[in-house]
């Protein structure tokens, strides 16, 4: 490691004065940041932590939708969610390991947008809103790429608003040491349109299966994927698997995800 500052700010406008620091960066869970920063792949002049900011942190549930403040690890989302988006709650619960999912963030793990990560499938096939100190960006313009995201020098994550769907599910193949999804799919049905995302398969990271979408929007079964297949052009090459793997497995885990929806 080097030296830097740190600072722990109460209050959301704190930490958004601490973030205009130059070379300033948010400090939630810490399970990308600190990794990066022992191999000099990152190296802030500050470190911002969100976690002691109570505005940050729980999740409620009103008009239709469930708000996660940003700084909430896994396992709160995954028990306060339960109830109602169970969902989004079983794809909490399943992240990494005990140690991970008590110290890792919505919030973190949506900005970091690493494309083998969980949450951001979710936001995508919700169609969540991303609230910031700044503004309010829609799940569909939030995702730019790999590691890439709309959101610009010092913006903050305050929360994350789900709309609930009518039905849902999250299937993952996972990579066995990390937990990570080799590939994941999310369907989630409201009224009667569909939304489908796939992640861990992309090099450009999460994308919608529009595709599917229509398929699944006049019916909502598994047999109407028949005859509907991803491109292995585009898909991640790596010792886990080929292009060609990852895009059958993507149609597979859909599959899956409307049955259990």
């Amino acid at each position: 490691m080097y030296d830097f500052e740190f600072e722990r700010p109460a209050t959301v406008a704190d930490a958004v004065a601490a973030l205009r620091t130059e070379g300033a960066q948010v400090l939630a869970g810490g399970q990308t940041i600190i990794p990066t920063m022992k191999n000099r792949l990152a190296q802030p002049v500050k470190l911002v932590s969100v976690g002691g900011i109570a505005d940050m942190s729980g999740v409620s549930v009103g008009d239709g939708c469930l708000t996660v403040g940003a700084a909430t690890c896994h396992a709160d989302v995954a028990a306060a969610a339960a109830g109602a988006y169970p969902a989004l709650a079983s794809l909490a619960a399943n992240i990494g390991d005990p140690a991970v999912r008590n110290r890792g963030t919505i919030g973190g793990s949506i900005a970091n947008d690493d494309p083998a990560s969980c949450y951001p499938a979710a936001v995508l096939a919700s169609g969540a809103d991303i609230i910031t100190d700044r503004r309010r960006l829609a799940a569909d313009d939030f995702f730019l790429g790999m590691f890439e995201t709309a959101l610009e020098e010092g913006e903050l994550i305050l929360e994350v608003s789900f709309p609930i769907p009518d039905a849902a599910s999250y299937q993952k193949f996972e990579q066995p040491a990390s937990r990570f999804a080799l590939v994941g799919a999310f369907v989630a049905r409201s009224g009667g349109l569909v939304r489908v995302a796939i992640t861990g398969a992309s090099d450009s990271g999460v994308f919608r299966w529009r595709e599917a979408e229509a398929a699944l929007s006049d019916d909502f079964s598994r047999s109407s994927l028949n005859g509907l297949a991803l491109s292995p052009e585009g898909m991640i090459s790596d010792i886990h698997g080929t292009p060609e793997y990852r895009a059958h497995l993507a149609g597979v885990l859909t599959a899956r995800a409307v049955e259990a929806a």
